[in-house]
């Protein structure tokens, strides 16, 4: 056999031999999924009623009731309104201003002193209520309070825990931002859209983004004898204001008196 056949069966059996694939060095590299990353976090912290760009306090101390709040109006960094009354006084209809306003003219002989009484009487009448969130959804909510004071006369507690069902239980209310503090003479309440009705305890609330700086400062003057419900708000307010960039020095106050407790005299006869 010569060289040239010898070479042609070399070629033929090394045509029949199956050789591996090519495996690239690119392909076999183990795949990185990258994902896009920023510098801020893009999961947003949860969301509470509370928290709004805002401070609202109420202070019963001393036979008297005192709601005090910010005027700052604020969307986003931008400070929109420096003096936005955010603090209510309701008059339900069963127990309201036409009353007063009728009585105005028949006390005093029109001399002025039945405008002043008239005067006196609408400042401790009525409930006063103060709002921490959006504009429209606080006023949505006060005119569904208004309603159930006007069902419910003289009965705060259940009026605010009937807002307090529908807020939850509405698929329209329940999508409202905002938050309630309403006070009368016999009781002060917070309301949320989570459905929780919850009363002061030690005479001292508030809602808002200040507001923790603000009841502190409160609880911490309460045992001031020479304080009153007003000056104890306002040293809150001030010192919220000094703390939160949310809230100005601006403030709206309504007050009126407590309801005092009538004590009955118990004889025992011998």
């Amino acid at each position: 056999m010569n060289t040239l056949s010898r070479h042609l069966i070399r070629t033929a059996s090394l045509s029949r031999l199956t050789l591996p694939p090519i495996v690239s060095l690119a392909s076999s590299r183990p795949t990185i999924h990258q994902h896009q990353t920023s510098p801020y976090h893009t999961t947003s912290p949860p969301s509470s009623p509370d928290w709004h760009g805002t401070t609202i306090v109420c202070v019963r101390k001393n036979g008297r009731v005192c709601m005090m709040g910010d005027g700052m109006v604020s969307m986003g960094s931008v400070i929109v309104k420096p003096n936005a009354k955010k603090i209510r006084r309701i008059y339900p209809k069963t127990l309201g201003g036409d009353k007063l306003r009728t009585n105005s003219g028949a006390l005093g002989g029109g001399d002025g002193t039945g405008d002043d009484v008239a005067t006196k009487e609408s400042e401790n009448e009525g409930t006063i209520v103060g709002f921490a969130g959006t504009t429209a959804d606080a006023f949505t909510l006060l005119e569904r309070l208004e309603g159930k004071l006007d069902e419910y006369p003289g009965q705060l507690a259940r009026s605010c825990v009937e807002l307090a069902k529908g807020w939850r239980t509405d698929k329209y209310l329940r999508r409202l931002e905002a938050s309630l503090i309403v006070a009368d003479k016999k009781a002060t309440f917070e309301i949320t859209g989570n459905g929780d009705v919850l009363e002061s305890h030690d005479g001292v609330l508030g809602v808002g983004s200040g507001s923790s700086f603000a009841i502190a400062a409160a609880r911490a003057q309460m045992d001031n004898p020479e304080l009153s419900a007003e000056d104890v708000a306002r040293k809150a307010m001030k010192i919220a204001s000094e703390m939160c960039i949310y809230t100005n020095d601006n403030f709206t106050m309504e007050s009126l008196a407590m309801e005092e407790e009538k004590k009955t005299d118990v004889k025992i006869d011998n």
